[in-house]
């Protein structure tokens, strides 16, 4: 997303969202922040119809996932602190339910080992059950701004 967006988000100015990252800078390295290069820029004014005289003066910092979280420690808006509390809370829920997958899993292994290893159909199950445990793993496709000579 990019700076002023986050921004109306945020209900602050741009300039105090650009200035808090920059007085946080050590918080948001390149893979939570950038910066748009003047092709990107020009691009992203192209697209919108925007003139080119009007709006930013500046080229304008776009930032992933991690670093709209990061930016709701940072600023001090009501909203900011609300979606700061909800990330914290989110991630929370995230460890709870892995250590219950984890706490299945070994229970599982663990009545595996009692029952007779030569019935086939329970084997069945049991690697059936494993396999919702543990979903075989898609690559995620990034999407966004790419810097030049950036992979896909």
């Amino acid at each position: 997303m990019l700076d002023k967006d986050l921004a109306e988000l945020y209900q602050v100015t741009t300039a105090n969202l650009n200035k808090a990252v920059r007085r946080n800078v050590k918080r948001f390295p390149a893979d939570f922040m950038f910066q748009l290069s003047e092709d990107e820029h020009k691009d992203l004014i192209f697209q919108n119809g925007t003139s080119s005289w009007g709006g930013t003066r500046k080229w304008p910092y776009a930032f992933t996932e991690q670093g709209v979280a990061m930016l709701s420690g940072v600023l001090h808006s009501d909203i900011a602190i609300d979606v700061n509390i909800r990330i914290i809370r989110i991630f929370t829920r995230l460890r709870e339910m892995l250590l219950t997958h984890k706490d299945i899993l070994l229970k599982l292994e663990q009545l595996e080992k009692q029952v007779v290893q030569n019935s086939e159909e329970i084997q069945m199950i049991f690697t059936a059950l494993k396999e919702l445990l543990h979903p075989p793993q898609k690559p995620r496709t990034r999407i966004g701004f790419r810097r030049k000579g950036e992979p896909n």
